[in-house]
């Protein structure tokens, strides 16, 4: 039965995806290009890359930033920027701005020599000793991650972004994560691994 619930919950989540219209979303899409890009390629390195993202993770933030502020900041994913520009989207807009940020390509970016030898290091195996995991065991060996598991694509993101939300998830300011994976990550992270990691990400594509 845990089988059958499991996948009828992928069907629906694939059946979520499909119903996305691209060109719908394109054009729903024009508010958050003064952020994000107008193809979710963002120029400003505080803001991230939507393009290539997965569609169904796409989603979920988007409705997490509305729980969060339609709760006051007791549920989901709390920003003032973000819960103000989701907050008139209906279920539908926000399918189709996902499906068209998704199916753009994220541009280029690279991985600094200097985050190469920690940040590799601790991306493809972890620290055992200290229980940190390979961030590449969710997140992929080129970091793309994967649709149905809900883990996103961190390949090609700004260093910035990724910086920050990983302090965020050490700090416990963002706890919307599934079953609460990168706070665990997090919290075991120094701010030089997290610097490291940060820039390491970027190039893997």
């Amino acid at each position: 039965m845990k089988k059958l619930a499991l996948i009828l919950t992928l069907l629906a989540s694939c059946s979520a995806f499909a119903q996305g219209d691209i060109e719908a979303g394109k054009a729903k899409s024009a508010m958050c290009g003064a952020c994000h890009g107008a193809d979710g390629n963002s120029l400003i390195v505080q803001n991230p890359k939507l393009a290539g993202q997965h569609a169904t993770y796409l989603e979920k933030q988007i409705k997490e930033f509305k729980l969060g502020a339609t709760s006051g900041g007791k549920q989901g994913r709390v920003d003032a920027v973000m819960g103000g520009m989701v907050m008139a989207l209906t279920e539908q807009d926000i399918v189709d701005i996902a499906a068209y940020f998704a199916s753009n390509t994220i541009s280029d970016n690279s991985t600094t020599e200097e985050s190469m030898k920690l940040g590799e290091k601790l991306y493809r195996a972890g620290d055992i000793k200290r229980g940190l995991p390979a961030c590449s065991a969710c997140h992929g060996v080129r970091g793309n991650g994967t649709e149905l598991s809900g883990f996103p694509k961190i390949s090609g993101q700004h260093a910035d972004y990724v910086k920050v939300q990983l302090e965020k998830f050490r700090n416990g300011t963002r706890t919307n994560d599934m079953n609460m994976m990168m706070q665990d990550v997090a919290a075991k992270l120094t701010d030089s691994e997290i610097s490291a990691l940060s820039h390491y990400v970027g190039g893997l594509h």
